[in-house]
């Protein structure tokens, strides 16, 4: 199962969700049941750049490892190779959607699929035995409730604002927003379901 984080210059947010995720794909291993891997790449990237010092910090304060990261540039061939994409704006899905119209079923905003699976009843959501057929129940069960979410009249509530000129503190936040909206979504593709509201 590999899943691919999208913001705009791959030095803050989707490396920080990327990172988090290979932590915890790490410490879960026996309860995700398969492997689960995780990319980054940015729709403006400051390619071969290393992480942002503040977003560094902040992943190693969430227990992520920076360690060798650099930035790359979003191709078609990232968004088609994996099984979902989490952006990190609703603009930036657009792209993703621009770049590969049919990956459409499985392209979230990452907050906006938090949200989706606190509507979700917790039996709807995938306990196969298997990670890969976990990932797609999942996937399709996040486009069912797109399709009946009320509409959004604040179109930033789905977005994770980019941190880039800020203080430690404004990192932090965006961290903890990444974090928060995360783990929902690995915990869904746990063996062990998906962690209660």
């Amino acid at each position: 199962m590999h899943l691919l984080f999208v913001c705009t210059g791959n030095i803050c947010r989707s490396p920080l969700a990327e990172r988090l995720t290979l932590a915890y794909s790490q410490a879960e291993r026996d309860a995700l049941g398969g492997e689960l891997t995780a990319r980054s790449a940015g729709t403006a990237a400051v390619v071969g750049h290393a992480m942002e010092q503040s977003a560094s910090l902040v992943l190693q304060g969430l227990g992520g490892d920076p360690e060798g990261f650099k930035a790359r540039q979003l191709v078609s061939e990232d968004i088609e190779t994996a099984d979902m994409v989490f952006t990190m704006t609703r603009r930036q899905r657009g792209v993703v959607l621009q770049m590969a119209p049919r990956m459409m079923s499985r392209t979230f905003t990452l907050k906006e699929a938090a949200a989706l699976l606190r509507t979700a009843d917790p039996a709807s959501v995938p306990h196969e035995a298997d990670l890969e057929a976990r990932g797609k129940q999942l996937a399709g069960r996040l486009t069912q409730l797109r399709a009946v979410r009320p509409v959004q009249r604040d179109h930033q509530r789905d977005d994770i604002s980019d941190p880039i000129g800020g203080d430690l503190q404004q990192f932090q936040r965006v961290g903890d927003a990444i974090a928060s909206s995360l783990l929902p979504v690995l915990a869904a593709l746990s063996a062990n379901g998906v962690s209660p509201h």
